[in-house]
């Protein structure tokens, strides 16, 4: 559930002429470009501190702008008559225009104006974002009630049960239906489609760009101390857009357009529907604000020349007893140093467009070829499916099984998913380096890692409320609402077959979707002394025609969601485990030369497999659970209704199914780990008394580790 590094461009780049020129006098020889004046005049912005450190606000803004639409998505379907399926769908085209430019960035690297890009790309986030805001001011104001938002007075009799006489009134809905209306609900989504687009295609530079700069122009020891600080700020951008999101949500959605004499809403009613598009325009002047400096950083700066004294008391703390073994292996032969020329990457810089293009499939098949990595990124895209659907789902599914507010579920989602993400993965990056790991320890730390998270992951399935007893609704067959659903003591009532104003019977704990099919024909306010309850009567389908209480009937179980919240989070943290030493497996997979163009093509199949594909599957997962649909002129729009047990077992057994698909291609990945290093080991021990002949005769060699994997 943690945010994807753009991997494109990461990895060491070929310096052009203007690079050469700015690293130092032994590289401007024989007439070679030398430094512009302008560029060697001090400035400010001449700090490769300061990028690092504005490099992670925007990648805290951008993400917190890209996640915010998950922690408002159920907010978003009601306000708009989604599914889960348009809404999964709408979620996955940030993906979509990600991946259609990001292979392209390896391609330019170095030769454009990386932080000018950044800030362009920056700029139409924060455009795209805004974007996203307009389908509130062009909509007409939220209706609740299906009533005119003009006539208040009619709001307190639009749900009760009126005499058949009066039905033509009452029908009005539908009346309503015309091409315009349709035409202008599917503009309203196009718009938002096309905004998540943009919000992807606006993020393609941001990631690649500032890792690649900021690795070419810091001190290579400083280097890896600046990509952890990024990344460590870059992942409480989620979890403060969830945080974004439960504020946002216990606002009223038309805040800024509020009906006189206000609303009879609270944010408990699961009519509420909150101001989801507040966040984003918050989010989106973050994202502008974080550009700015951009547009006066140089295209170059001079390498930073010094180590960072904290850094070099850690180490000396730290790491001295082990670096005086491990000094003389990291030295490289003439012969090595000239193959790394032979890969994708380091000719890019020499090929044009179309070269790239051709040559790309070529390399891209000879990649997969290597089953270690295969199998690994195949793994990823299990856990990667899993954290798509959960990240975007999860909101909406602990809303619906334990009866919580939308605020509510964000706030536990931004307190305790999103830390255990970022604890898991520090986690394993710490075993690997403190056990010093290689690869067969990876791929046991990964297998161990992902058992237990299918292990805790096995009484989620048992932790949930039954669903809501709904009269006319839960004991049928048909998902249709209609007269034949419905109990005859409502006959009489002309009943709008769209209406949803829910109520409950206290003493059955019997919903009904409006006071109208419960018979109720009078409404009563009781004032207390913090807020007032409205109640109503004279219902002829309620037992003794006891009165009905406003609102959905109150869940019995809504306090498990915190310990069903903790396993989630638990299961995360363990998942997040297999992160590191993943990602070491994958380096040590391949070929030297081939490393940096392996982690562009493992992000690009996460994106193609799992996070493009990932929220629609599960979309369409949670319709199918789906009781009881509303109703816009005569098509599904958004459900009012799920089959609490079905929800349950299928949002839970999608994710268990990805997990189990993670947990077999890593022990996969083990098996074959284990038979390379016992083939290994056997060829050495034959060959051991004429490597130690070739000891004696041209000194210590080199340790077959590397070619384990």
């Amino acid at each position: 559930m943690g945010p994807r590094i753009g991997p494109v461009g990461e990895g060491p780049q070929v310096p052009d002429k203007e690079t050469k020129a700015t690293m130092g006098t032994e590289n401007t020889p024989g007439g070679k470009a030398s430094p512009d004046p302008q560029d060697v005049r001090p400035s400010v912005f001449h700090n490769i501190k300061l990028f690092v450190l504005c490099h992670s606000l925007l990648q805290l803004a951008q993400l917190m702008i890209s996640g915010y639409l998950k922690s408002s998505i159920s907010t978003v379907e009601k306000r708009f008559g989604l599914s889960s399926q348009t809404s999964g769908l709408l979620v996955s085209f940030n993906e979509v225009g990600n991946t259609a430019l990001i292979v392209f960035v390896s391609y330019f690297g170095s030769r454009v104006h990386r932080p000018r890009m950044i800030g362009y790309g920056a700029i139409l986030v924060a455009l795209a974002g805004l974007l996203m805001t307009l389908p509130h001011f062009i909509s007409e104001p939220y209706r609740y009630d299906n009533t005119s938002p003009e006539d208040m007075p009619q709001d307190f009799k639009a749900s009760l049960c009126l005499p058949t006489t009066s039905a033509p009134a009452r029908t009005h809905s539908n009346g309503n239906c015309s091409s315009y209306t349709e035409t202008r609900h599917l503009s309203v989504v196009g718009i938002m489609f096309v905004a998540q687009t943009l919000l992807g295609v606006g993020g393609v530079p941001i990631q690649p760009f500032g890792i690649s700069y900021i690795d070419d122009f810091a001190h290579n020891s400083n280097s890896p101390l600046y990509l952890g600080i990024l990344f460590a700020v870059t992942m409480m951008g989620p979890g403060l857009a969830f945080g974004l999101g439960s504020l946002m949500l216990r606002l009223y959605v038309d805040i800024n357009q509020m009906p006189e004499g206000g609303i009879s809403l609270t944010i408990k009613d699961p009519r509420w529907v909150g101001a989801w598009w507040l966040g984003f325009l918050i989010a989106a002047g973050s994202v502008a604000l974080a550009a700015i400096p951009y547009f006066f950083f140089p295209k170059e700066m001079p390498k930073e020349k010094h180590e960072l004294q904290f850094r070099r008391k850690v180490l000396a703390v730290t790491d001295s007893p082990a670096r005086k073994g491990k000094d003389s292996p990291s030295k490289q032969s003439p012969g090595e140093s000239t193959k790394k020329q032979d890969g994708l990457v380091q000719i890019a810089p020499n090929l044009t467009v179309i070269q790239f293009i051709k040559v790309f499939p070529r390399v891209l098949l000879q990649t997969l070829r290597h089953p270690i990595f295969l199998l690994v990124v195949l793994s990823q895209v299990c856990l990667s499916s899993m954290a798509a659907g959960m990240a975007t789902f999860l909101p909406k599914f602990l809303e619906r099984q334990f009866s919580i507010t939308a605020s509510y579920a964000n706030l536990l989602i931004g307190c305790l998913s999103f830390p255990s993400v970022i604890v898991g993965i520090v986690v394993g990056g710490v075993l690997v380096k403190r056990l010093h790991l290689g690869p067969v320890g990876c791929g046991a730390l990964c297998l161990l890692g992902m058992l237990l998270c299918l292990f805790f992951s096995l009484p989620l399935f048992f932790i949930g409320c039954p669903s809501h007893q709904i009269a006319g609704i839960t004991h049928q067959t048909s998902a249709q609402p209609g007269p034949e659903l419905f109990p005859s003591c409502m006959e009489v009532c002309s009943c709008p077959s769209d209406g949803f104003n829910p109520v409950c019977d206290p003493s059955t704990r019997v919903e009904y979707i409006t006071p109208c099919h419960a018979g109720c024909s009078s409404r009563v306010v009781q004032d207390a002394l913090d807020k007032s309850q409205v109640f109503y009567t004279n219902c002829s389908c309620v037992a003794e025609g006891n009165p009905v209480m406003a609102g959905s009937c109150d869940s019995t179980c809504s306090h498990l969601v915190v310990p069903f919240l903790l396993l989630v989070s638990l299961g995360s943290a363990l998942a997040c485990l297999t992160h590191t030493p993943s990602f070491m497996l994958i380096l040590r997979g391949v070929k030297k030369e081939d490393k940096t163009l392996a982690v562009g093509i493992q992000f690009m199949f996460l994106r193609i497999l799992a996070w493009m594909p990932s929220p629609v599957i599960h979309g369409s997962a949670i319709d199918t659970t789906c009781v009881h649909w509303a109703l816009s002129c005569g098509r599904r729009a958004v459900c009012r209704y799920y089959n609490n047990d079905l929800l349950r077992n299928r949002f839970i057994g999608l994710q268990f199914f990805f997990k189990t698909g993670s947990v077999i291609c890593f022990a996969l990945v083990l098996a074959i780990l284990r038979q390379q290093d016992k083939e290994a080991r056997t060829k050495e021990s034959r060959s051991s008394p004429a490597v130690e002949q070739q000891l004696l005769v041209s000194g210590p060699g080199k340790k077959p580790e590397d070619s384990r994997v």
